[in-house]
């Protein structure tokens, strides 16, 4: 520890009465300042002053906490800091550098602003980073995939901008992995059956605002909603395939979706509304078994729609999931596709409709044909009929043999 830090112990210890290593005190009415005794602690692991209250719903609420961050947090080794629902301001807290043990940081739906700094990389343990509703702005962090153990990233409701990390491929723990084994690694020493009791966070999933405790872990998600973020989908992005939230809504994202996100078998929800994206849908979307909440709408999506069983669940849950995309067509939108981008329904019609003048021709035809038939029958077996029909025929060819030789005869005369 460095002299400056050994200054910041000694400064925070001389009001310490008591030592606490759990301090769960979310909701406690305990503003508007920071209280002195809370900041005398240097053995905390685990502390939660975060509220019920959020903020922008009830702004007169004088029990929140505000103003900056002590800066004695920085000689505490705290592994879980939830500061959500307060009116914390300042730039991102800069001791945090130095608790590189922390394992969870929850400052959402306070005032923070500023931009991220390029060393939220070097938090190695991070698992659960939640800076939603705050007012960064600036780029997201590149060393952000550095983060390997991170489980649970929530960016939304910031004026971030830029495009959204290269290399989203090292964050590990999004791929693939043994619930349970994680829970062995995270919580030790009692602190599950703590977890248990608290309201740790809040997620936005299946177009909902969802509370959660201890279940927050099994909840993998990636939410940069409600930003300005530019650039395309990184393709990367498929390879998270333990995602069960996804969601990059209210963005300015461009390009095409990418082909290979049906490889995110473990997507439960799926939002990439209210953007700028082109191109058509993929296929490979009705392979996702578990997807239960997908909002395609108001982009520039094109072509037709694929066809699949989950989709078209999907569609009669939720009719608006493609609205505002006036370059789609197919089933089961009402609008057919043109040419080669026809569905198999359109083709099906197109042959129904194009079927029904050769059906016409063909009875015309075949009733023809029959009525010869009878006619060649009934002279064929009544003699009556044919003798009459035989003297019909002399007396039609004489009237006409004698007509067409008066005709000539009246021609070479002039």
């Amino acid at each position: 520890m460095g002299v400056l830090d050994s200054w910041h112990k000694e400064e925070c210890c001389q009001w310490s009465a008591f030592s606490l290593e759990v301090a769960d005190l979310g909701s406690s009415q305990l503003g508007p300042s920071f209280p002195a005794w809370l900041q005398s602690q240097v053995d905390i692991w685990l502390m939660d002053i975060s509220s019920t209250v959020i903020v922008d719903r009830l702004p007169d609420c004088n029990n929140l906490l505000e103003g900056q961050l002590p800066q004695c947090f920085g000689v505490m080794d705290i592994g879980f800091l939830m500061l959500s629902n307060n009116r914390f301001s300042g730039n991102f807290p800069s001791f945090l550098k130095r608790l590189r043990q922390l394992k969870s940081l929850d400052l959402s739906h306070n005032s923070f602003s500023g931009r991220l700094p390029l060393w939220i990389g070097e938090l190695a343990e991070l698992r659960f980073l939640g800076l939603n509703h705050n007012t960064f702005s600036g780029e997201i962090p590149p060393t952000i995939s550095n983060l390997s153990h991170l489980r649970h990233l929530n960016l939304a409701g910031n004026g971030l901008s830029g495009a959204i990390p290269w290399h989203m491929s090292n964050i590990t723990a999004m791929i693939g992995m043994d619930k349970s084994n994680y829970e062995n690694e995270l919580f030790f020493d009692g602190y599950l059956g703590t977890f248990h009791t608290l309201d740790f966070s809040s997620a936005v999933i299946k177009g909902r605002e969802l509370n959660y405790s201890s279940g927050i872990w099994d909840l993998v998600s990636i939410d940069l909603s409600f930003n300005q973020l530019t650039g395309v989908i990184p393709e990367e992005i498929a390879a998270l395939d333990a995602l069960i939230n996804l969601n990059l809504s209210w963005n300015q994202l461009s390009g095409k979706i990418p082909n290979k996100i049906g490889a995110l078998q473990a997507l439960e929800s799926l939002d990439l509304s209210r953007s700028m994206l082109s191109g058509g849908i993929p296929s490979s979307l009705s392979d996702i078994t578990y997807l239960s909440y997908l909002d395609l709408s108001d982009n520039n999506l094109t072509e037709r729609i694929p066809s699949g069983r989950q989709l078209d669940t999907l569609y009669t849950q939720q009719p608006s999931m493609y609205s505002g995309n006036s370059g789609l067509c197919g089933f089961p939108l009402p609008i057919s596709c043109p040419g080669k981008n026809a569905t198999r329904k359109d083709d099906q019609k197109r042959n129904e409709h194009s079927f029904e003048p050769m059906t016409f021709y063909f009875g015309l035809a075949l009733g023809f044909i029959l009525c010869l038939w009878v006619v060649f029958c009934i002279l064929l077996f009544k003699k009556a009929w044919r003798t009459a029909y035989f003297c019909m025929v002399d007396k039609t060819y004489d009237q006409m043999y004698v007509f067409s030789v008066l005709t000539w005869k009246s021609w070479a005369r002039k």
